[in-house]
């Protein structure tokens, strides 16, 4: 029996089919995760009653966290993405060489 080849499941995020454009996808999330972390340490996260109070108002100041993270990140960040893309590039580069 044939069967049809199943098509990927969206996630959200455009699958990149190019290795540039996955190494940059990957170095920009680096880099959102980090800028979360340092917007974490100071002090962004904590809830500043925008959402109203409530049990969940800290679960949605994380989300907003990394949001602005993620915003930051792509719109250019604070650079470190493109040294993580330019290492990793390299990387692959000389692996295709040797």
């Amino acid at each position: 029996m044939k069967t049809a080849p199943t098509l990927p499941v969206a996630t959200g995020h455009r699958i990149a089919q190019d290795p540039t454009a996955r190494l940059r996808e990957a170095a920009t999330g680096l880099e959102a995760r980090f800028l979360a972390e340092m917007l974490k340490s100071a002090g962004m996260d904590q809830a500043r009653s925008a959402f109203g109070g409530g049990a969940g108002e800290d679960q949605f100041a994380s989300f907003l966290v990394q949001e602005q993270a993620d915003r930051i990140a792509r719109s250019g960040g604070i650079g470190l993405a493109e040294m993580i893309f330019n290492s990793l590039k390299e990387k692959v580069d000389a692996n295709r060489n040797s």
